[in-house]
């Protein structure tokens, strides 16, 4: 997270609801990332939303284990503090190791844990929880980043978790929607405290019930827009056709409603993903590639596998071009972060291959 923008240094002029708390950079699909303006009203709204559901009593013990340039921190650090709670952090060593966070949890008695299913999966490796260290009482676990498999789902809850599924986009801070997972699938949830969910068709009608549509989100959480990007901040904050004077954000999640009153989750309408919980523009990692003098063409995919989705990244050389796929890799590395460099990759199509 950065430092706050446009906090004023004036002693005489007060901090308000509406100065910003945070610019938080997201993936943007022409290789530049996307600075989103967080209002302070919109992050303390969100914080007393997830006091009340899923919870946290000043009884409570939470291990933090995400890093600070994913907005799902705050949850973790600022959540605690004001509900008189226990925050524990944890080592960026100790969040890649399965054995040493499972440790770490018992040694401290946590009761709360927030991660990724891939962060899950990790602990879940290490044969956590252990028979000689039962969970605390009520452990109570929230997932989100990402979609929440359904065999994932069914084993936490056999060990005993109280399984909270979290979705939400940073452009409405943080989460949106929430729900504890009774059974095998997750849904994205019910709306937060002041939070509105739509399904709307390409014209903003309300989609019927079992029709699928893109979903749209309103209320307090939502963003000031994207720092210095005025007219991408009015493509995805559109004007709310049901309430004057007010936004919904386009999230581009493919969605629809369920007879239950549950919300379905059916996949993109655009070109995003998210691989380990964090948000990616695939666009944005082909953009930097073909940028490159040796690269002709460039097609990067997510694929599944046991362990969650990984980056493939499918490239065409230049003819006559050599490429080393191991030094495109460290190129890449150079200009984005690690999540965004894809683990495996090809040559296809070289003029100079046969």
């Amino acid at each position: 997270m950065r430092q706050p923008h446009h906090a004023s240094t004036n002693p005489e002029v007060a901090l308000h609801s509406e100065h910003l708390a945070y610019v938080i950079y997201t993936s943007g699909s022409t290789g530049r990332p996307k600075g989103v303006m967080v209002r302070h009203h919109a992050l303390s709204h969100f914080l007393l939303s997830m006091q009340e559901t899923p919870g946290l009593s000043p009884d409570d013990i939470l291990v933090a284990v995400t890093s600070l340039s994913f907005d799902i921190a705050a949850l973790e650090l600022y959540l605690p503090l004001i509900s008189g709670a226990r925050v524990v952090l944890a080592s960026r060593e100790t969040t890649r190791d399965g054995r040493a966070l499972g440790e770490l949890l018992n040694q401290e008695k946590a009761t709360v844990l927030q991660a990724t299913p891939s962060g899950w999966r990790l602990l879940r490796s290490s044969g956590w929880p252990w028979t000689t260290a039962p969970l605390t009482a009520g452990f109570k676990g929230l997932c989100g980043g990402e979609a929440l498999p359904p065999d994932l789902a069914e084993d936490l809850q056999t060990q005993g978790i109280e399984l909270w599924n979290m979705y939400g986009p940073t452009e409405t801070t943080i989460w949106s929607a929430t729900d504890q997972v009774k059974g095998c699938q997750a849904f994205l949830g019910r709306a937060i405290a002041a939070t509105q969910l739509y399904v709307l068709d390409s014209a903003l009608n309300l989609a019927p019930l079992g029709v699928a549509g893109e979903l749209y989100l309103g209320g307090v959480g939502l963003a000031r827009g994207y720092l210095g990007r005025a007219e991408l901040t009015t493509e995805r904050f559109v004007a709310d056709p049901f309430t004057a004077g007010e936004r919904l954000y386009r999230t581009g999640d493919l969605v629809r409603w369920r007879e239950d009153g549950q919300l379905e989750y059916l996949g993109r309408v655009d070109h995003q993903i998210k691989v380990r919980g964090f948000r990616i523009e695939l666009g944005e990692i082909e953009a930097q590639l073909l940028a490159l003098s040796e690269v002709r063409e460039v097609v990067v995919v997510a694929q599944e596998g046991l362990s969650g989705s990984r980056l493939v990244a499918y490239v065409v050389p230049q003819i006559d071009v050599e490429l080393d796929t191991t030094s495109l890799r460290e190129t890449l590395g150079q200009k984005l972060p690690d999540y965004m460099v894809p683990g495996v990759g090809g040559l296809c199509g070289s003029p100079n291959r046969r």
